[in-house]
């Protein structure tokens, strides 16, 4: 067991206001799932448009975070942050103005430009920040975020969705980021002691230079993986629970609300626990618990809903516990002055694989009518359990280069 390190008073602030900007990305991303059904039949879009408006924003953060990374070194990471949310809150409000399938993959494109590298941003201000023994606990502060999105924003998203339609929680969430991308401007320090360190002259030259390190691209290799397996079915999680499970539109946003309290709960515990033991050994754990509840789950048909209750927190938070330890030993993998570029790569391969993951369900997915079963759910749990047990293997290799790093 390693002492735990305490947090000072701005340490504090940070994990609490980049904790906020992810909630506010992360709702912006998540709500498209349990608004799947409604805007499908809204819209009148198929299942593989649909597949197409959610990868729409994962391909273009992708593209995105790849024209950045060569840049992401030589600016204060402050004014970053703030250029790419404030990006980010136009592209969503746009969202918010939409009126067809074009239109609605238009401002998907805009959020994902902007939106998909404020994670890596933040990552990397975390790395700055945190030394690697607090990591662990800061990163599963962080996903806080994603359990608030879930009991917070997604319950009201969809209670105000079915109360005035599903362009409301977008401009909800076009408003809190305003006001959070202003506090960000008054309270947040400049971040520049990376621009005192080495680097290659040309934004090319930097970006080649990360891309070419064999260290880097197995982690970029890693993190691809983990998100083909967290993205391939999480378009389809409202439409698979209305119309196989038989979950009604009133108890949707209970069994949102239920899970993400889990998270809430168990993510910082979980945190605190991936810095005290071996980080591989949690992740393997808890992908191993995510491949034998995924499949259970996806062969529901009709379910009494306490039971769908209970298989969506052990669903949410083993996947959630995974991430935390991968997240963490992913940090320490670059040099401080090549954090920027690593980690906008590493996002933009996330953002890419996930629209991957995303289009291919899409393609797997069929539904005859707007109110009939999805067929072929239980397809993508079988093929998500198989791309997170390879990645096990790779989380396994990242450890060896961060244990050596760390002796050295």
């Amino acid at each position: 067991m390693e002492e735990e390190i305490p947090f000072t008073g701005y340490q504090r602030f940070v994990i609490g206001i980049l904790a906020t900007t992810l909630f506010t990305v992360m709702l912006d991303f998540m709500v498209m799932s349990p608004l799947g059904d409604i805007m499908m039949k809204s819209l009148a879009i198929s299942a593989s448009q649909f597949g197409v408006a959610v990868s729409a924003y994962a391909f273009s953060a992708g593209v995105s975070g790849l024209l950045t990374a060569g840049f992401a070194d030589k600016f204060d990471r402050k004014k970053l942050l703030l250029f790419f949310y404030v990006g980010f809150t136009i592209g969503t409000l746009g969202c918010a103005l939409a009126f067809d399938f074009t239109t609605l993959v238009i401002a998907r494109v805009v959020t994902g430009i902007f939106g998909g590298v404020i994670g890596s941003i933040s990552m990397a201000i975390v790395a700055d920040i945190f030394t690697l023994q607090q990591r662990g606990k800061v990163m599963g502060l962080m996903q806080m975020g994603f359990g608030a999105s879930q009991v917070f924003g997604i319950p009201f998203g969809l209670y105000i969705a079915n109360q005035w339609g599903w362009h409301i929680p977008f401009l909800w969430i076009a408003a809190m980021a305003g006001l959070i991308a202003f506090t960000l401007f008054l309270q947040l320090k400049p971040l520049t002691e990376h621009l005192s360190l080495p680097q290659p002259k040309s934004a090319l030259s930097h970006l080649w230079n990360t891309v070419s390190q064999s260290n880097y691209r197995l982690a970029f290799l890693t993190t691809s993986l983990l998100s083909i397996g967290g993205f391939m079915m999480m378009p389809f999680g409202s439409a698979f629970a209305i119309n196989n499970v038989k979950v009604s539109m009133a108890q949707l946003p209970l069994m949102f609300m239920v899970s993400g309290v889990a998270s809430l709960v168990t993510m910082p515990l979980i945190g605190r626990f991936s810095d005290k033991i071996n980080k591989f050994t949690l992740f393997t754990a808890a992908t191993l618990v995510a491949v034998v509840v995924i499949n259970i789950y996806t062969r529901f048909s009709a379910t009494p809903f306490w039971i769908v209750l209970v298989a969506n927190v052990a669903m949410m938070i083993s996947i959630l516990s995974r991430m935390v330890p991968a997240m963490a030993l992913n940090s320490a993998i670059p040099q401080p002055q090549d954090r920027g570029a690593f980690m906008s790569i590493n996002s933009s391969l996330q953002q890419i694989a996930g629209g991957v993951g995303a289009v291919f369900a899409g393609l797997v997915i069929v539904q005859n009518d707007k109110f009939s079963p999805l067929q072929h759910y239980d397809w993508l749990g079988m093929i998500t359990s198989v791309v997170m047990v390879i990645s096990i293997y790779f989380v396994y290799r990242v450890q060896a280069v961060v244990a050596k790093k760390v002796k050295s």
